[in-house]
């Protein structure tokens, strides 16, 4: 109901904003829907290497509202097409090259971003919660309450099964509550079909001649897609943390697959004249909210819209909710999704450096947001760029974690094939590293002692597999650490899961030795697998004195 309303509603403001026909509206709210169904269904099930087999509930997103206006207004919804289809392709490459992006994508820098997306749709909820002129007097306050109270009693003094309906009782509460007062106007309902199809030819076709409008307008488009990405790199992430009763290390290839079926989403919904897809955030706080993770609430949602799609009397229903209904609705989703993103941000401890990077890009980001940072000084060119705060705020956390990294880390690395046979190979190299860094004998021993066991481990993790595969570790030391970080290829399973499996009261077998082994004689192991290669991340404290 949250996202078929909300899809609606962005298209409606899109069209109007860029001055769109009614014709071509009917048609873009059937596109729409049927490109998110379609979508949603592949990012639950997973086709080759599309999809993260999540439920990831996919949907427009309301960044691209400025840029495809613009589009519509000086080009016309061919020109918005062809558009789309460039985003498109800009998803699926950052999916394929996702890997790349590893040491960028930390928890600070995810959990920054959960947060910052929650903070910057909240005000859009409390808007939703004004009054409108010519509403019955105590109508939205009422209904707001109703559905706020409902939903919140619920999730708390519920569990299992009763637990699910307070997204349902709490909507259906709000809009008894406003029809009790006569704000629920249901005639648009009444005189819509119960099924059609709309007519071909509001379908806008798509602007192939690349002119002067498309080149102006395809930075800002490739800007907010790589927006996009980041919501659904984070929210692939994040999905796996709330989808499994007992924790397990995240999957990055679910994480690529999730990004892919958002590309081949918008190049579906360019050719059909549709608005860029995106992943919805609020499909991870419903998850953690409900405690239901199930791939068959994917399937029913895909389904659900592809049905809604040929249903203008279904469609006109969700969109009859009154605003103070959906405002609450949502305020209860963000709050959840802004203190997940906090228990990310927190989740490998936070020293002064994470807190500092996270407040002054929260911050940053808000500020441009809301037009509060400098306005004098952006032009009109500019300001539909930095005044997005996901884009400006993701760009500063992003920027400072780089600098930090590049200012504290002194790296360098090595290349062999992976096997144990070039573990002399690499204690020569880990003897000159720490010569040129001047660690102090007792460091070194540990690197060494370290690299041993992580090359036993991974050439034992991948088999056979690890013969025809090359090794590059890369070596580097800041102030407070001493990191190892081992490349080698993709394979099967997931070795982070193993070490925590050791935590507890295990009889260890000789493989599990030696993962105990690795896991105590470093700070942190962190693993992750792309569907390119499997990065193994050691990292060592150093000894305080």
């Amino acid at each position: 109901m949250l996202v078929v309303t909300s899809t609606v509603i962005v298209w409606a403001a899109v069209i109007h904003a860029g001055g769109g026909s009614e014709d071509y509206l009917t048609w873009a709210v059937f596109a729409t829907l049927l490109v998110s169904g379609i979508t949603t269904l592949v990012q639950t099930y997973r086709v080759g290497i599309l999809g993260c087999g999540y439920v990831l509930v996919t949907g427009s997103f309301e960044a691209f509202i400025a840029v495809a206006a613009t589009a519509i207004e000086r080009g016309g919804p061919a020109l918005l097409a062809a558009l789309v289809l460039s985003a498109g392709l800009v998803q699926l490459v950052l999916a394929h090259r996702m890997a790349l992006l590893r040491r960028i994508l930390t928890h600070t820098v995810t959990g920054t971003m959960i947060m910052l997306i929650a903070a910057i749709v909240m005000p859009a909820a409390f808007d939703m919660l004004k009054t409108p002129a010519g509403a019955p007097a105590g109508a939205v306050p009422a209904s707001a309450c109703a559905t706020l109270a409902v939903f919140v009693f619920i999730a708390l003094f519920s569990s299992g099964a009763w637990r699910l309906w307070a997204p349902f009782a709490a909507i259906a509460a709000g809009c008894l509550t406003a029809a009790a007062y006569g704000h629920y106007d249901l005639a648009r309902v009444f005189e819509a079909p119960w099924f059609g199809l709309p007519s071909l030819s509001g379908h806008p076709g798509i602007d192939l001649e690349f002119g002067t409008d498309f080149w102006q307008l395809l930075p800002a488009f490739i800007f907010v897609n790589v927006v996009a990405a980041t919501e659904t790199i984070v929210s692939g992430i994040s999905i796996q943390r709330v989808s499994w009763r007992k924790e397990r290390a995240v999957d990055y290839r679910a994480v690529q697959g999730a990004l892919a079926a958002d590309g081949a989403g918008d190049l579906l919904a360019g050719l059909l004249g549709s608005v860029p897809m995106t992943t919805y955030s609020s499909s991870v706080s419903l998850a953690e909210l409900t405690g239901v993770a199930s791939r068959r609430v994917g399937l029913y949602t895909g389904v659900l819209f592809a049905a809604l799609a040929v249903c203008p009397k279904a469609t006109a229903l969700f969109v009859a909710i009154p605003a103070s209904v959906g405002g609450a609705y949502l305020m209860v989703l963000l709050s959840m999704l802004f203190v997940f993103g906090a228990k990310i941000l927190v989740r490998d401890g936070i020293d002064y450096r994470k807190s500092l990077i996270a407040g002054v890009s929260f911050w940053i980001g808000l500020g441009f947001e809301h037009g509060l940072l400098f306005p004098q000084y952006l032009s009109a060119g500019w300001s539909g760029m930095l005044g997005n705060g996901v884009l400006t705020g993701g760009v500063t956390v992003i920027g400072l974690t780089l600098f930090l990294e590049s200012a504290n880390s002194r790296q360098r690395r090595i290349e062999t094939k992976l096997d144990i046979e070039a573990l002399p190979g690499i204690l020569d190299f880990l003897g000159d590293f720490s010569m040129r860094q001047r660690l102090n004998e007792e460091m070194k021993q540990r690197l060494e002692a370290v690299a041993e066991e992580a090359l036993s481990a991974l050439v034992e993790h991948l088999g056979p597999e690890a013969e025809t595969r090359r090794l590059r570790m890369i070596a580097r030391v800041d102030s407070a650490a001493a990191e190892l970080e081992f490349l080698a290829g993709s394979a099967e399973g997931n070795l982070e899961d193993r070490i925590a499996d050791l935590s507890g009261d295990v009889e260890p077998s000789e493989q599990g030795l030696a993962l105990r082994m690795l896991r105590h004689r470093a700070s942190s192991v962190r693993y992750a697998q792309y569907n390119d290669m499997d990065v193994l991340t050691l990292r060592l404290e150093r000894e305080r004195s």
